[in-house]
């Protein structure tokens, strides 16, 4: 069994965290993704800094901005990841981040770093199903998961090409938005998660929106995993180099309040 598909088979819902790689600078990362797993974060998703991040609210974007300022490269995320998995041996560890990072220097070298690295699986927010060719297959191939992104609109006729050639778990884009803006309402999450589920036996993660334990734990009792980002990249920019004890401590409660969204009253 894969890291994530361990992941999302304990029997209860998992907490997905994401952070931006490389802010507020590359060497003060690793004690922020050691934080994640010490707050009991089941799948860490780590950012790949972007100069355009168009799906991403004003949080993530100015987190983008501070770690390229820092002089953040690809390489840096990479170390940063090698370093994580040697430390971390059973966290899944993704990717997130758009295509120009992934594919400027090929496909199949970007997937050859990423075994290298020990990372799990690539979402990419800019390669829709129609470009798989671009990454897709170096991917497969390196036995990377490439994790697609399904959203309010996508529909029964749209779902089939989405769910083609995706792997590790669908991440479901709860608002047509930008990250960190808006919040889904609950019933349209149950609405929506089994729209999904009719379609995939891939665990369904939710997020966008999400902020609080109470946010995550209303998400959480009808999905396999909720994704939290913006609450968490806050932190970082309100502490900086000394973000590590605020994010375990936000991520402790965003986990025992997912853990136990489904247990009795």
């Amino acid at each position: 069994m894969t890291r994530l598909a361990s992941a999302f088979s304990k029997g209860r819902p998992a907490l997905v965290t994401f952070i931006t790689g490389g802010d507020p600078t590359p060497d003060a990362t690793p004690a922020i993704l050691d934080a994640l797993v010490a707050g009991g974060a089941d799948v860490i998703e780590l950012g790949l800094p972007f100069t355009d991040p168009m799906a991403d609210g004003p949080a993530i974007q100015a987190a983008n901005i501070r770690a390229l300022e820092a002089g953040t490269k690809t390489a840096d995320i990479f170390r940063i990841a090698a370093e994580f998995r040697a430390r971390h041996p059973e966290t899944p560890l993704v990717l997130m981040g758009y295509a120009n990072p992934m594919i400027t220097r090929g496909a199949e070298w970007f997937a050859g770093e990423c075994v290298k690295a020990g990372v799990d699986g690539i979402i990419c927010v800019d390669i829709p199903n129609e470009e798989d060719a671009e990454i897709g297959p170096a991917l497969r191939e390196a036995g990377i998961a490439f994790i697609r992104l399904a959203t309010p609109t996508t529909d029964k006729a749209r779902l089939p090409a989405v769910l083609e050639n995706s792997s590790g778990f669908l991440y479901y884009v709860s608002v047509a938005g930008i990250t960190g803006k808006q919040q889904a309402a609950v019933d349209t999450i149950a609405q929506a998660v089994a729209h999904l589920k009719a379609g995939t036996d891939l665990p369904i993660a939710v997020g966008f929106g999400v902020r609080t334990p109470e946010q995550a734990a209303a998400f959480a009792a009808h999905a396999d995993g909720v994704v939290v980002g913006s609450a968490l990249v806050d932190l970082v920019a309100q502490h900086g180099a000394n973000a590590a004890e605020p994010v375990r401590a936000l991520t402790q409660a965003l986990a025992e309040a997912v853990h136990k969204a489904r247990e009795p009253a």
